[in-house]
């Protein structure tokens, strides 16, 4: 299991366009990626979820990979939460 933290910058949260993007990239892998704001829960692989969090900028996400493929997950989504959010 990995996991990595990160403060959302961008001026609306996680809305609509990153978080389908977020989901398109989760998509890519076997692991179980997962989102936590601390006041709920979400898998990465699914739009509503993810956006039913409801994450404003400034919000700390952490962000937990498990599976068998987690090394290159935990690469890809890290670096797309700091070019995307």
């Amino acid at each position: 299991m990995k996991e990595f933290k990160y403060v959302v910058q961008d001026e609306l949260g996680l809305h609509a366009r990153p978080a389908g993007l977020l989901v398109k990239e989760a998509a890519k892998y076997k692991s179980a990626i997962t989102l936590d704001s601390g006041a709920k829960k979400a898998d990465a692989k699914r739009i509503m979820a993810v956006m039913s969090m409801g994450v404003k900028k400034g919000v700390e996400v952490t962000v937990t990979i498990e599976g068998e493929d987690e090394d290159t997950a935990f690469e890809a989504i890290q670096k797309f939460f700091q070019e995307n959010l």
